[in-house]
């Protein structure tokens, strides 16, 4: 998920809203999980489709997210909200009991880019924190200070994509020995001046967001959760997974390809590898990519990319 200036525009947009919900099929008495809340479009659309007697459960681990779901949905009584990782999804759910639905839209969300004192962006200056729950795990901050050369160097390298990651890791290094590196800009600058020539994007993008996708352990949350599905999904019902990064990307297209009929192996850290789950979720058409009227209305949904299954 991009963090540009014209993401601040896009807060209250759902990204892949019609294709997300249409995906779902929602059956109105069945019982559905939105487990990345963020500021609730997606929510409201779920809940439109349910009768008196479906349920809604909803997840986030950012206290910010769950405070808003209680405001806009406190006189729901078929809604329950839970500050929780949605890897703690089948803990959450009574043991024996079965979802119709489960929608993902991962990533960080536009009220957290644009809240400075969340240290998301290097749009604005803030204190350099980037947990998706501030209450627990520590800062980017801490993070940098304490981290070795090598290992930013991987992180950037590994979840940003960064080709300059290595130059980068050694300019942080020796700022951090200079001055304690705490607010965005600062971080920002530093990786500006180690990155050589023009760009087209700010040079910080994809280290701020592998930084944020390691110390949110992004890529093991789904993977951990996408371990739940198969056994959480009644027959016949769905998940729908919009992803904004490659790798998030991959993941989710070689779960729903191994359990559809086998193929590909999966990522060395999917805890699914010693389950067999050839032939038990149907892929439901191709993925889908926003229109170039969304991306026109809201740039942040540029990159993404959305995927259905179905459990057999």
């Amino acid at each position: 998920m991009s963090t540009s200036e014209s993401d601040n525009q896009s807060a209250h947009f759902s990204v892949m809203l019609e294709e997300a919900i249409a995906g779902l099929n929602i059956k109105p008495g069945g019982f559905y999980v939105d487990a990345t809340f963020g500021r609730g479009g997606h929510a409201a659309e779920i809940l439109r489709r349910l009768s008196p007697h479906g349920r809604l459960l909803l997840l986030d681990r950012d206290p910010a997210a769950i405070e808003a779901a209680e405001r806009k949905f406190s006189a729901d009584s078929r809604v329950s909200t839970v500050q929780a990782p949605f890897s703690m999804l089948g803990d959450i759910i009574p043991e024996g009991q079965k979802i119709d639905g489960l929608l993902l839209d991962l990533g960080v969300s536009s009220p957290q880019l644009d809240q400075a004192e969340r240290g998301f962006s290097f749009m604005q200056q803030g204190p350099l924190d980037m947990r998706m729950d501030p209450d627990h795990g520590i800062t980017a901050a801490e993070w940098i200070q304490e981290t070795e050369q090598q290992e930013i160097a991987r992180v950037l390298w590994e979840f940003g994509d960064e080709r300059h990651s290595r130059r980068i890791a050694r300019a942080i290094v020796h700022a951090r020995n200079e001055e304690a590196i705490t607010t965005t800009r600062q971080l920002a600058d530093i990786i500006r001046g180690a990155v050589p020539g023009h760009h087209k994007r700010h040079p910080a993008t994809r280290s701020f967001q592998a930084i944020r996708i390691h110390l949110n352990r992004e890529l093991d949350e789904l993977s951990d959760l996408l371990g739940q599905v198969v056994d959480l999904l009644n027959p016949g019902r769905r998940v729908a997974i919009i992803s904004f990064h490659s790798l998030e990307d991959r993941i989710v297209k070689r779960f729903f390809r191994r359990c559809e009929r086998g193929a590909d192996e999966l990522p060395h850290d999917l805890p699914v590898r010693a389950v067999e789950c050839s032939g038990v979720m149907r892929i439901i058409g191709k993925a889908q990519f926003p229109s170039a009227e969304e991306v026109e209305q809201n740039p942040r949904s540029r990159s993404a990319v959305l995927r259905i299954a179905e459990r057999v």
